[in-house]
Protein backbone atom coordinates (compact mmCIF):
# COMPACT_ATOMS: atom_id res chain seq x y z
CA UNK A 1 0.00 0.00 0.00
CA UNK A 2 1.29 3.83 -1.16
CA UNK A 3 1.01 5.82 1.69
CA UNK A 4 -2.49 7.37 0.89
CA UNK A 5 -4.03 4.18 0.89
CA UNK A 6 -2.59 3.85 4.51
CA UNK A 7 -4.07 6.32 5.70
CA UNK A 8 -7.50 5.84 4.22
CA UNK A 9 -9.40 5.74 7.61
CA UNK A 10 -8.22 9.73 7.63
CA UNK A 11 -9.53 10.53 4.67
CA UNK A 12 -12.59 9.32 4.96
CA UNK A 13 -13.46 10.92 8.13
CA UNK A 14 -11.73 14.34 6.91
CA UNK A 15 -14.60 13.20 3.73
CA UNK A 16 -17.69 12.71 6.33
CA UNK A 17 -16.63 16.05 8.08
CA UNK A 18 -16.53 17.82 5.02
CA UNK A 19 -19.70 16.65 3.72
CA UNK A 20 -21.82 17.42 6.79
CA UNK A 21 -20.06 20.96 6.74
CA UNK A 22 -20.75 21.38 3.26
CA UNK A 23 -24.20 20.35 3.62
CA UNK A 24 -25.09 22.87 6.24
CA UNK A 25 -23.09 25.77 4.18
CA UNK A 26 -24.28 24.72 0.75
CA UNK A 27 -27.60 22.78 1.77
CA UNK A 28 -29.02 24.09 -2.21
CA UNK A 29 -25.90 22.62 -4.21
CA UNK A 30 -26.39 18.91 -2.37
CA UNK A 31 -30.04 19.56 -3.26
CA UNK A 32 -29.76 19.60 -7.28
CA UNK A 33 -27.27 17.17 -7.05
CA UNK A 34 -30.07 14.46 -4.83
CA UNK A 35 -32.58 15.45 -7.71
CA UNK A 36 -30.37 13.79 -10.48
CA UNK A 37 -31.79 10.39 -9.81
CA UNK A 38 -32.88 7.83 -12.45
CA UNK A 39 -35.60 5.28 -11.19
CA UNK A 40 -34.59 6.62 -7.46
CA UNK A 41 -30.65 5.59 -8.41
CA UNK A 42 -28.76 8.98 -7.75
CA UNK A 43 -26.95 9.28 -11.44
CA UNK A 44 -23.68 11.23 -9.67
CA UNK A 45 -23.03 8.74 -7.17
CA UNK A 46 -23.60 5.94 -9.75
CA UNK A 47 -20.49 7.51 -11.88
CA UNK A 48 -18.72 7.77 -8.69
CA UNK A 49 -19.51 4.64 -8.11
CA UNK A 50 -18.39 3.40 -11.70
CA UNK A 51 -14.99 4.82 -11.26
CA UNK A 52 -14.75 2.56 -7.91
CA UNK A 53 -15.94 -0.63 -9.61
CA UNK A 54 -14.08 -0.51 -12.69
CA UNK A 55 -10.68 -0.93 -11.97
CA UNK A 56 -12.21 -4.72 -10.66
CA UNK A 57 -13.86 -5.50 -13.74
CA UNK A 58 -11.11 -5.23 -16.07
CA UNK A 59 -10.06 -8.45 -13.84
CA UNK A 60 -12.66 -10.46 -14.79
CA UNK A 61 -12.23 -13.07 -17.21
CA UNK A 62 -14.95 -14.54 -19.03
CA UNK A 63 -13.07 -17.92 -19.77
CA UNK A 64 -12.54 -18.47 -15.93
CA UNK A 65 -16.34 -17.92 -14.45
CA UNK A 66 -16.72 -21.45 -15.11
CA UNK A 67 -14.37 -22.65 -12.35
CA UNK A 68 -16.62 -21.06 -10.10
CA UNK A 69 -18.80 -24.25 -10.00
CA UNK A 70 -16.16 -26.19 -9.12
CA UNK A 71 -15.96 -24.41 -5.92
CA UNK A 72 -19.82 -23.85 -4.91
CA UNK A 73 -19.40 -23.68 -0.98
CA UNK A 74 -18.68 -19.76 -1.42
CA UNK A 75 -21.41 -19.61 -3.30
CA UNK A 76 -23.60 -21.45 -0.64
CA UNK A 77 -21.92 -19.74 2.43
CA UNK A 78 -22.76 -16.30 0.71
CA UNK A 79 -26.52 -17.11 -0.34
CA UNK A 80 -27.61 -18.89 2.87
CA UNK A 81 -26.10 -15.91 4.98
CA UNK A 82 -28.37 -13.34 2.93
CA UNK A 83 -31.32 -14.84 2.69
CA UNK A 84 -31.83 -17.67 5.39
CA UNK A 85 -30.24 -15.45 8.25
CA UNK A 86 -29.60 -11.69 7.92
CA UNK A 87 -32.88 -10.64 6.98
CA UNK A 88 -34.28 -12.37 10.53
CA UNK A 89 -31.55 -11.12 12.64
CA UNK A 90 -32.52 -7.80 11.56
CA UNK A 91 -35.76 -7.83 12.23
CA UNK A 92 -34.63 -9.72 15.75
CA UNK A 93 -32.44 -6.66 16.53
CA UNK A 94 -35.07 -3.94 15.35
CA UNK A 95 -37.78 -4.97 17.32
CA UNK A 96 -35.73 -5.85 20.55
CA UNK A 97 -34.20 -2.66 20.14
CA UNK A 98 -36.99 -0.34 19.31
CA UNK A 99 -39.91 -2.18 21.65
CA UNK A 100 -37.93 -3.12 24.29
CA UNK A 101 -34.54 -1.48 24.79
CA UNK A 102 -36.14 1.99 23.59
CA UNK A 103 -39.78 1.45 24.57
CA UNK A 104 -39.57 4.27 27.26
CA UNK A 105 -37.74 6.81 24.66
CA UNK A 106 -39.84 6.24 20.89
CA UNK A 107 -43.21 6.69 20.28
CA UNK A 108 -44.82 3.39 19.33
CA UNK A 109 -45.81 4.61 15.84
CA UNK A 110 -42.23 6.20 15.20
CA UNK A 111 -40.69 2.54 16.67
CA UNK A 112 -42.67 0.88 14.32
CA UNK A 113 -41.48 2.68 11.51
CA UNK A 114 -37.96 3.03 12.02
CA UNK A 115 -38.17 -1.20 12.43
CA UNK A 116 -39.76 -1.25 9.13
CA UNK A 117 -36.79 0.27 7.48
CA UNK A 118 -34.42 -1.64 9.32
CA UNK A 119 -35.83 -4.52 7.39
CA UNK A 120 -36.14 -3.55 4.50
CA UNK A 121 -31.70 -2.79 4.69
CA UNK A 122 -31.76 -6.58 6.07
CA UNK A 123 -33.76 -7.77 3.21
CA UNK A 124 -31.55 -6.04 0.59
CA UNK A 125 -28.03 -7.48 0.46
CA UNK A 126 -25.84 -5.38 -1.53
CA UNK A 127 -25.21 -5.05 -5.44
CA UNK A 128 -23.24 -2.30 -5.91
CA UNK A 129 -20.57 -1.27 -3.59
CA UNK A 130 -19.43 -5.13 -2.73
CA UNK A 131 -17.45 -4.78 -5.65
CA UNK A 132 -15.32 -2.05 -3.89
CA UNK A 133 -14.77 -4.20 -1.14
CA UNK A 134 -13.68 -6.94 -2.90
CA UNK A 135 -11.70 -4.82 -4.96
CA UNK A 136 -9.73 -3.20 -1.60
CA UNK A 137 -9.15 -6.79 -0.20
CA UNK A 138 -7.68 -7.88 -3.73
CA UNK A 139 -10.35 -10.22 -4.07
CA UNK A 140 -11.14 -12.89 -6.60
CA UNK A 141 -13.04 -10.62 -9.77
CA UNK A 142 -14.90 -14.00 -11.08
CA UNK A 143 -16.06 -15.29 -7.92
CA UNK A 144 -17.25 -11.55 -6.81
CA UNK A 145 -18.92 -11.39 -9.83
CA UNK A 146 -20.41 -14.78 -9.62
CA UNK A 147 -21.53 -14.05 -6.19
CA UNK A 148 -23.41 -10.94 -6.66
CA UNK A 149 -25.13 -12.08 -10.18
CA UNK A 150 -26.86 -15.33 -8.90
CA UNK A 151 -27.80 -12.93 -5.58
CA UNK A 152 -29.55 -10.08 -7.80
CA UNK A 153 -31.30 -12.89 -9.53
CA UNK A 154 -33.04 -14.55 -5.95
CA UNK A 155 -33.12 -11.14 -5.32
CA UNK A 156 -35.72 -10.52 -7.83
CA UNK A 157 -37.94 -13.51 -6.68
CA UNK A 158 -36.83 -13.45 -2.84
CA UNK A 159 -36.80 -9.79 -1.69
CA UNK A 160 -40.89 -9.21 -2.16
CA UNK A 161 -42.18 -12.15 -0.01
CA UNK A 162 -39.67 -11.69 2.74
CA UNK A 163 -39.76 -8.56 3.05
CA UNK A 164 -43.94 -8.72 3.73
CA UNK A 165 -43.79 -11.42 5.48
CA UNK A 166 -41.37 -9.46 8.27
CA UNK A 167 -43.08 -5.99 7.62
CA UNK A 168 -46.65 -7.97 7.73
CA UNK A 169 -47.35 -6.31 4.62
CA UNK A 170 -49.89 -8.45 1.68
CA UNK A 171 -49.43 -6.08 -1.01
CA UNK A 172 -45.83 -4.73 -0.82
CA UNK A 173 -44.66 -3.66 -4.07
CA UNK A 174 -41.32 -3.77 -5.56
CA UNK A 175 -39.81 -0.69 -7.23
CA UNK A 176 -38.89 -2.97 -10.23
CA UNK A 177 -37.22 0.22 -12.09
CA UNK A 178 -34.99 0.62 -9.32
CA UNK A 179 -34.37 -2.84 -8.85
CA UNK A 180 -33.19 -3.43 -12.70
CA UNK A 181 -32.08 -0.05 -13.26
CA UNK A 182 -29.52 -0.68 -10.45
CA UNK A 183 -28.65 -4.19 -11.58
CA UNK A 184 -28.08 -2.43 -15.01
CA UNK A 185 -25.85 0.38 -13.85
CA UNK A 186 -23.82 -1.11 -11.16
CA UNK A 187 -23.17 -4.44 -12.87
CA UNK A 188 -24.14 -4.77 -16.69
CA UNK A 189 -22.17 -1.10 -17.76
CA UNK A 190 -19.39 -1.42 -15.34
CA UNK A 191 -18.83 -5.37 -16.48
CA UNK A 192 -19.15 -4.43 -20.31
CA UNK A 193 -16.70 -1.59 -19.85
CA UNK A 194 -14.34 -3.63 -18.03
CA UNK A 195 -14.38 -6.45 -20.42
CA UNK A 196 -14.00 -4.23 -23.55
CA UNK A 197 -11.01 -2.81 -22.24
CA UNK A 198 -9.12 -5.76 -20.95
CA UNK A 199 -10.03 -7.27 -24.45
CA UNK A 200 -8.68 -4.23 -25.98
CA UNK A 201 -5.13 -4.01 -23.73
CA UNK A 202 -4.57 -7.97 -24.27
CA UNK A 203 -4.56 -7.56 -27.76
CA UNK A 204 -2.41 -4.20 -28.08
CA UNK A 205 0.00 -5.20 -25.10
CA UNK A 206 -0.69 -8.31 -23.65
CA UNK A 207 -1.64 -9.30 -20.20
CA UNK A 208 0.80 -7.47 -18.39
CA UNK A 209 -0.98 -4.09 -19.55
CA UNK A 210 -4.25 -4.31 -17.56
CA UNK A 211 -2.93 -5.95 -14.37
CA UNK A 212 -0.77 -1.94 -15.03
CA UNK A 213 -3.74 -0.04 -15.92
CA UNK A 214 -5.98 -1.53 -13.34
CA UNK A 215 -3.23 -0.16 -10.63
CA UNK A 216 -2.75 3.21 -12.12
CA UNK A 217 -6.60 3.29 -11.54
CA UNK A 218 -6.59 2.55 -7.66
CA UNK A 219 -6.00 6.21 -6.90
CA UNK A 220 -8.79 6.89 -8.45
CA UNK A 221 -11.18 4.35 -7.36
CA UNK A 222 -10.54 5.63 -3.91
CA UNK A 223 -10.65 9.34 -4.84
CA UNK A 224 -14.36 8.13 -6.31
CA UNK A 225 -14.99 6.46 -2.67
CA UNK A 226 -13.97 9.90 -0.82
CA UNK A 227 -16.25 11.72 -2.86
CA UNK A 228 -19.34 9.37 -2.22
CA UNK A 229 -18.51 10.26 1.08
CA UNK A 230 -19.01 13.34 1.27
CA UNK A 231 -22.25 13.51 -1.12
CA UNK A 232 -23.69 10.86 1.20
CA UNK A 233 -23.13 12.84 4.18
CA UNK A 234 -24.14 16.48 2.52
CA UNK A 235 -27.50 14.82 1.29
CA UNK A 236 -28.42 13.62 4.77
CA UNK A 237 -26.36 16.54 6.88
CA UNK A 238 -29.53 18.60 8.11
CA UNK A 239 -30.86 15.08 9.39
CA UNK A 240 -27.48 14.16 11.15
CA UNK A 241 -27.88 17.48 12.97
CA UNK A 242 -31.48 18.21 13.65
CA UNK A 243 -32.01 14.39 14.26
CA UNK A 244 -28.86 13.38 16.04
CA UNK A 245 -30.49 10.96 18.80
CA UNK A 246 -32.33 9.45 16.32
CA UNK A 247 -29.71 8.84 14.51
CA UNK A 248 -27.51 7.39 17.12
CA UNK A 249 -30.13 4.89 18.16
CA UNK A 250 -30.75 3.70 15.02
CA UNK A 251 -27.35 3.47 13.98
CA UNK A 252 -26.95 1.16 16.93
CA UNK A 253 -28.82 -1.78 16.38
CA UNK A 254 -27.57 -1.50 12.85
CA UNK A 255 -23.61 -1.68 14.19
CA UNK A 256 -24.12 -4.90 15.92
CA UNK A 257 -26.36 -6.52 12.59
CA UNK A 258 -23.39 -5.53 10.68
CA UNK A 259 -20.27 -7.06 12.50
CA UNK A 260 -22.26 -9.81 13.93
CA UNK A 261 -23.26 -11.00 10.25
CA UNK A 262 -19.43 -9.89 8.58
CA UNK A 263 -18.58 -12.54 12.31
CA UNK A 264 -20.47 -15.10 10.98
CA UNK A 265 -19.72 -15.02 7.60
CA UNK A 266 -15.81 -15.19 8.05
CA UNK A 267 -15.83 -17.42 10.86
CA UNK A 268 -17.75 -19.75 8.82
CA UNK A 269 -15.43 -19.33 5.86
CA UNK A 270 -12.67 -19.61 8.13
CA UNK A 271 -14.12 -23.30 8.97
CA UNK A 272 -15.11 -23.96 5.22
CA UNK A 273 -11.33 -23.20 4.44
CA UNK A 274 -11.87 -21.15 1.54
CA UNK A 275 -9.50 -19.15 0.33
CA UNK A 276 -9.13 -15.76 1.75
CA UNK A 277 -9.89 -14.21 -1.78
CA UNK A 278 -13.19 -15.97 -1.93
CA UNK A 279 -13.71 -15.57 1.73
CA UNK A 280 -13.61 -11.71 2.24
CA UNK A 281 -15.73 -11.25 -0.37
CA UNK A 282 -18.28 -13.92 0.93
CA UNK A 283 -18.47 -12.45 4.08
CA UNK A 284 -18.43 -8.57 2.90
CA UNK A 285 -21.72 -9.19 0.42
CA UNK A 286 -24.05 -9.99 3.48
CA UNK A 287 -22.89 -7.36 5.72
CA UNK A 288 -23.27 -4.40 2.81
CA UNK A 289 -26.75 -3.65 2.11
CA UNK A 290 -28.77 -2.64 -1.83
CA UNK A 291 -29.44 0.67 -0.03
CA UNK A 292 -31.07 2.38 -3.14
CA UNK A 293 -33.61 -0.13 -2.97
CA UNK A 294 -34.25 0.19 0.78
CA UNK A 295 -34.49 3.51 0.26
CA UNK A 296 -37.08 3.33 -2.67
CA UNK A 297 -39.47 0.66 -1.08
CA UNK A 298 -38.90 2.70 2.26
CA UNK A 299 -40.72 6.08 0.54
CA UNK A 300 -42.95 4.59 -1.51
CA UNK A 301 -44.82 2.89 1.64
CA UNK A 302 -44.17 5.12 4.24
CA UNK A 303 -43.08 8.46 2.93
CA UNK A 304 -40.23 10.65 2.38
CA UNK A 305 -40.32 11.59 5.89
CA UNK A 306 -40.93 8.98 7.42
CA UNK A 307 -39.05 6.60 10.47
CA UNK A 308 -38.80 4.21 8.04
CA UNK A 309 -36.83 6.28 5.62
CA UNK A 310 -34.63 8.00 7.87
CA UNK A 311 -33.68 4.45 8.96
CA UNK A 312 -32.32 3.46 5.92
CA UNK A 313 -30.84 6.54 4.97
CA UNK A 314 -29.23 5.83 8.62
CA UNK A 315 -27.83 2.57 6.99
CA UNK A 316 -26.22 4.32 3.87
CA UNK A 317 -24.70 6.64 6.26
CA UNK A 318 -23.02 3.80 8.52
CA UNK A 319 -22.07 1.64 5.49
CA UNK A 320 -18.78 3.07 4.31
CA UNK A 321 -17.11 3.44 7.74
CA UNK A 322 -18.39 0.08 8.99
CA UNK A 323 -17.03 -1.63 5.79
CA UNK A 324 -13.86 0.44 5.51
CA UNK A 325 -13.04 -1.11 9.33
CA UNK A 326 -14.01 -4.68 8.22
CA UNK A 327 -11.50 -4.40 4.98
CA UNK A 328 -8.95 -3.52 7.51
CA UNK A 329 -9.94 -5.98 9.64
CA UNK A 330 -9.94 -8.48 6.59
CA UNK A 331 -6.36 -7.77 5.10
CA UNK A 332 -4.61 -8.08 8.68
CA UNK A 333 -6.22 -11.09 8.98
CA UNK A 334 -5.54 -13.05 5.62
CA UNK A 335 -3.04 -15.80 7.34
CA UNK A 336 -6.04 -17.08 8.64
CA UNK A 337 -7.02 -18.69 5.31
CA UNK A 338 -5.32 -20.98 2.84
CA UNK A 339 -3.89 -19.21 -0.34
CA UNK A 340 -5.35 -21.65 -2.63
CA UNK A 341 -8.31 -23.84 -2.54
CA UNK A 342 -7.95 -26.56 -0.43
CA UNK A 343 -10.00 -30.24 -0.53
CA UNK A 344 -11.19 -31.20 -3.98
CA UNK A 345 -12.39 -28.34 -5.49
CA UNK A 346 -9.42 -27.29 -7.63
CA UNK A 347 -7.76 -23.81 -8.22
CA UNK A 348 -9.40 -21.58 -10.66
CA UNK A 349 -7.56 -22.93 -14.55
CA UNK A 350 -4.99 -19.83 -16.06
CA UNK A 351 -5.65 -19.03 -19.21
CA UNK A 352 -2.48 -20.00 -21.90
CA UNK A 353 -1.21 -16.00 -22.08
CA UNK A 354 -0.72 -16.27 -17.77
CA UNK A 355 0.28 -19.93 -17.52
CA UNK A 356 3.68 -18.44 -19.59
CA UNK A 357 3.60 -15.94 -16.48
CA UNK A 358 2.86 -18.45 -13.57
CA UNK A 359 5.30 -20.14 -11.08
CA UNK A 360 4.01 -23.87 -12.10
CA UNK A 361 6.19 -25.35 -15.33
CA UNK A 362 4.38 -24.64 -18.58
CA UNK A 363 4.33 -26.85 -21.56
CA UNK A 364 7.36 -24.59 -23.26
CA UNK A 365 9.72 -25.08 -19.95
CA UNK A 366 8.36 -29.00 -19.91
CA UNK A 367 10.04 -28.90 -23.16
CA UNK A 368 13.30 -27.36 -22.99
CA UNK A 369 13.62 -29.34 -19.87
CA UNK A 370 13.16 -32.67 -21.93
CA UNK A 371 15.18 -31.34 -24.60
CA UNK A 372 18.22 -30.60 -21.98
CA UNK A 373 18.10 -34.25 -20.41
CA UNK A 374 18.25 -35.94 -23.54
CA UNK A 375 21.67 -33.80 -24.78
CA UNK A 376 22.56 -35.05 -21.40
CA UNK A 377 22.04 -38.34 -21.73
Amino acid sequence: MGAFERFLTVWVTLAIAAGIGLGLVVPGVFKQVADLEFAQVNLVVAVLIWLMIYPMMLKVEPDCLSDVRHRPKGLILTLSINWLIKPFTMAGLAYLFFRFIYADFVPAAEADEYIAGMILLGVAPCTAMVFVWSQLTNGNPNYTLAQVSINDLILVFAFAPIAGLLLGVTDLIVPWATLIASVAIFVVVPLGAGLATRSSLLRRDGPGAVETFADRLKATSIIGLLLTVVLLFGFQAETIIEQPARVLMIAIPLLIQSYGIFALGYGSARVLRLPFDVAAPAAMIGTSNFFELAVAVAISLYGLGSGAALATVVGVLIEVPVMLSLVSFANRTKGWFPALPTGTNPPPVATSKEATRGTTPTATQTSQSSRATRSRE
